[in-house]
Parts: structure tokens; C-alpha cells; sequence
């Protein structure tokens, strides 16, 4: 009997649940590849809290080598170019193309509409986190370097995570203990920061932010970004060092390259059991994909409830057993990290900010990593 290949593009949160399992219980008859840009992946959950310094780097970090030897599997780094799925093959522009009989793409988003700024040296895009704060650290030492005066830094994006990133960037401030003064503003096209949250947990939030003097330019959508200043589409400017992008998900251009049929924003097009629209070898997970019947936002979360669904249908392709569904949930616990020892939780219409749910993130933060980081492949759990 021929043995079949199963191939991991991206390992994200979902993707890496495979390997994970893989190395207990792999699927039989098959041998797992995993492509990666990066060595490590990042745990979103944690990137703001080692923002902060309540973290190492290497606490929000999984390697991959180790992860794929324990599960005895390949991996590639290496940017792919494309799917040839005539013949079932990822492509690269410089080395040999990896065949697949499965295929489950998870190489996440990029921020709405970076790419329109690229050029500007004032940018530092959230993603790719695995290099997220290096850049800005980079970026700090040469704008530090360069102002005799006050420092002026804009988080664009109004979402939890803009907001969890301007609190946690002012304690990373506080701790490089730079002697220049440092304003964070938050520039959001949305009325209010938060969206998705309650009208009690925004109110917090906004107080919040007041209280550490956070500004925030509501209905403020920025359409260009020089040298020096950003525009908004009032054609006001206003002076920056630093403009931190952390606007929505948007489609990284490596999905247009495959010639799978996507949603109106560039996302893969899946079906409930996460498979491509185009070709039921392939499915798309995370960020990539959008299940077209039910979709849901583009949060970690969902890509963690989607891990178990994507390894239950991925062995289930290879036996010709029935698939899972994938349904996500309409609620769940948010936990926003406000970089002083606190969180803010919300669950329904409760809402609270205190240290008692800044230890209960962290508790589940270093709880989910940690299978991902151990060296023993017993050490298992559902997300």
C-alpha cells in the first residue's frame, strides 16, 4: 500500500493541534509535512502581555523543529507560490514542489490594509507576529534616537486587540525606562473601541483608557501615511514617530495564488467541515478559511475550537468516514489584558476588570502553550 501524504500549510493554532496529535496517534498510512514561513509560532493570547514584559518572548513562542521531530515529521520553511491541484502539489519558487492527498491551510491574515503604507518608514505592522517585536523594537531605538522631543506613537485600529496593544505598549515603555515623554493614540474609523464587547465592558474600557491618557480619535479612518504624518479622510494630519497597524483581518496574498475560490474579502471559501468549495482535499482553517454558510470572526478563539473538527475530518478524509461539522459558538469568555496586572473579563453581560481574571488569562494562556511546548508527546488536551 502507497503512503499517503498529509500537508500542513501555516502552523497556526489549528494546524499545530494536528501535529500535536499526530505525534501520539498518526494516521495511519500517512506521512505529515509541515510548511512554515517562520521556525516559531506565535500564540496571539500572549503577544500583548510580552508587549508588556509579563512575559518572555520565548513563553508566547513554539518552535516547530522540535514539535514536528516528536510527531517524526517534515518540516519546510519556505514561502509557497501556489497549488498546482491538478496535480496535487504545493509550489515554490525555489525548491522542489511538495506533493499532497491532503492539504490544510492555515497561514493566517494580515492587517486590513497595510499594504496600501507599506512604504512608509513610520509603519509597523502587528503581523507577522513572530516578528512583531523585533520591528518595533528596531523602530524605537531609531525614532528615540532621532526625536528631542515628545514621542508620538498611533495604534491604527479600534478592535480588543488595538486596544490590549496601546495598554501593554505603555508599560514596554515604562520598562525601557526612556527618558523621553511618550503619547499613545488610538485611531479607530469605528465610534467606539471594542467592538464586540459590551456597552458596559467598552464604557470600562474607555474609562480605562482615559485614566492612563490613552487618547482615542473615534470616526477617524487614516487614508495615507507619510515620513512624518498620517491623514485622515477629514484631509486632517497628524504628527507621528510610530504607527502601530493593527486594523481587522484581511486575506494574505499567498491565498489569491492558490485558485481556490474565495469569499468577497479573499478568504478561502470552506465548507461547514472546513474544506475548500474548490477541492475537498484541501481544507482551509483559522483566519484562511471562511465556512461560507456560518462565518464567524476572524479571532483566535475560533481557530481553537476549530482544532479538534480539523484533525477529526482530516483522518476521517483518509478512511472515507463521516466528517464533523464545524459550528461556532455565538458566545464566549473574553479576557483583555490592560497591561497593569489586570483584565478586563466579559461573559455575557458580566463584566469586571481586576487581577483575579488577569490570573485566570495567564492560567489559561500558559495552560494551552505549554502542550504545544513540552517534550513529552503524553502531555495532551482538547482546546
Amino acid at each position: 500500500m502507497s503512503v499517503k501524504r498529509v500537508v500542513l500549510l501555516g502552523i497556526g493554532h489549528t494546524n499545530a493541534h494536528v501535529v500535536k496529535k499526530w505525534a501520539n496517534d498518526p494516521i495511519p498510512g500517512c506521512e505529515l509535512t509541515c510548511i512554515s514561513r517562520f521556525p516559531t509560532a506565535t500564540y496571539s493570547g500572549m503577544l500583548p502581555g510580552t508587549l508588556g514584559g509579563q512575559f518572555d518572548d520565548a513563553q508566547m513562542r513554539i518552535d516547530l523543529r522540535p514539535l514536528a521531530d516528536r510527531a517524526k515529521a517534515e518540516l519546510i520553511l519556505a514561502d509557497t507560490n501556489g497549488l498546482d491541484l491538478e496535480r496535487g502539489r504545493v509550489c515554490f519558487a525555489d525548491r522542489e514542489p511538495v506533493d499532497f492527498d491532503v492539504l490544510s491551510i492555515g497561514v493566517g491574515s494580515m492587517p486590513t490594509g497595510w499594504d496600501d503604507f507599506r512604504d512608509s518608514p513610520l509603519m509597523v505592522p502587528i503581523k507577522p507576529m513572530q516578528t512583531f517585536l523585533h520591528r518595533l523594537e528596531n523602530h524605537f531605538d531609531r525614532a528615540g534616537e532621532a526625536a528631542n522631543r515628545t514621542i508620538k506613537i498611533l495604534v491604527v485600529g479600534g478592535g480588543v486587540a488595538s486596544v490590549e496593544i496601546a495598554f501593554c505598549l505603555q508599560q514596554h515603555l515604562q520598562n525601557r525606562g526612556s527618558a523621553r515623554r511618550t503619547e499613545i493614540e488610538i485611531f479607530t474609523s469605528s465610534e467606539r473601541v471594542a467592538e464586540g464587547m459590551n456597552d458596559r465592558s467598552v464604557r470600562r474600557i474607555e474609562r480605562l483608557l482615559r485614566k492612563r491618557g490613552i487618547r482615542v480619535c473615534s470616526g477617524c479612518r487614516v487614508t495615507e501615511v507619510g515620513d512624518e504624518t498620517v491623514t485622515t479622510q477629514t484631509g486632517e494630519s497628524y504628527p507621528a514617530d510610530c504607527v502601530i497597524w493593527a486594523t481587522g483581518a484581511a486575506a494574505p496574498t499567498v491565498l489569491g495564488r492558490l485558485g481556490l475560490e474565495t469569499d468577497e474579502r479573499g478568504f478561502i471559501a470552506t465548507s461547514e467541515t472546513l474544506q475548500s468549495l474548490t477541492d475537498p482535499r484541501v481544507f482551509a482553517v483559522g483566519d484562511s478559511g471562511t465556512v461560507v454558510k456560518s462565518p464567524s470572526p476572524k479571532a483566535g478563539v475560533y481557530a481553537v475550537r476549530q482544532a479538534p473538527i480539523l484533525w477529526n475530518n482530516l483522518k476521517a478524509f483518509m478512511s472515507g468516514d463521516a466528517m464533523q461539522r464545524f459550528e461556532p459558538q455565538q458566545d464566549f469568555l473574553k479576557l483583555l489584558n490592560t497591561g497593569d496586572g489586570k483584565a478586563l473579563l466579559e461573559y455575557g453581560p458580566l463584566s469586571l476588570h481586576s487581577r483575579w481574571a488577569w490570573h485566570l488569562k495567564t492560567w489559561i494562556d500558559k495552560r494551552f502553550i505549554a502542550h504545544y511546548q513540552s517534550s513529552d508527546p503524553a502531555v495532551d488536551v482538547e482546546p
